[in-house]
């Protein structure tokens, strides 16, 4: 279809997980070259397909170990599957792990840049943004201080503030996000409900089932790597509860 934005077609993933457990590197590379390390193939996706299009708001719920968050870093390039292909189009701002990209010797400022960087902005537009990042994240007093010597919230923050400086043609997230100290995630809220009320496609993954319906109008559910059922968002979630529920 001309609106298709993102489409996922048959994707499979598969994780070669190691049987014997190594504390540190040393112990892994004399493992290595004794041959005593057995793996074993894990397939955290077993065959996915599903289309999302432009405008939709769209959930993707499961149990833990569902392939959920594999998912997202698959359509966000985060990484290539085993299998399968993915399309995607249009910008896209991936929510996921918020400290990912940062180097803890590199000053705020720098972090900035970097992180930009890695999600496709130019130095340029940074540079123009620098000053609204800046602001909006509230580190104005740590921005010269070194990301090691920030606190986690303050990191998380700073990553929410640098995702989030344009609107979006695509984003993706990965539960609603707590970021910072009480006022700072009031603020938060407000921008992602900026982001959600425009038009731009969202991929959405929560473990409840109420954030989904109040967010999206789409979804599918995962289970085990497999896609169980797929359609608008009351007719999935309602099976997946029917299903949580008879599980309990």
């Amino acid at each position: 279809m001309e609106n298709t934005v993102i489409k996922v077609e048959n994707v499979k993933m598969n994780f070669n997980l190691c049987k014997e457990k190594t504390d540190n590197l040393k112990e892994y590379f004399i493992k290595f070259i004794k041959r005593e390390l057995h793996s074993y193939p894990f397939w955290a996706l077993k065959g996915v397909s599903f289309e999302v299009y432009k405008g939709d708001k769209f959930g993707i719920i499961g149990l833990n170990g569902a392939g959920k968050s594999t998912l997202l870093k698959l359509i966000a390039g985060v990484m290539k599957p085993t299998a399968g292909n993915i399309e995607v189009k249009g910008s896209m701002v991936p929510l996921l792990e918020m400290g990912a990209g940062f180097d803890p010797d590199y000053t705020g400022r720098e972090n900035i840049f970097l992180k930009g960087a890695l999600l496709g902005y130019t130095r340029r537009f940074l540079e123009e943004k620098f000053d609204e990042i800046v602001e909006f994240s509230e580190l104005e007093d740590f921005i010269d201080v070194p990301l090691k010597n920030y606190s986690s919230g303050m990191k998380a923050r700073l990553a929410f503030s640098i995702a989030t400086m344009v609107e979006p043609e695509i984003l993706i997230v990965d539960e609603v996000l707590a970021v910072g100290d009480a006022k700072f995630q009031q603020k938060s809220r407000e921008k992602m409900n900026s982001l959600l009320n425009e038009d731009a496609t969202v991929l959405f993954v929560s473990h409840s089932t109420r954030q989904v319906r109040d967010i999206c109008n789409r979804a599918i559910w995962l289970h085990k790597g497999e896609l169980i059922t797929e359609g608008p968002v009351d007719e999935v979630c309602d099976a997946y509860e029917k299903f949580t529920q008879q599980k309990d």
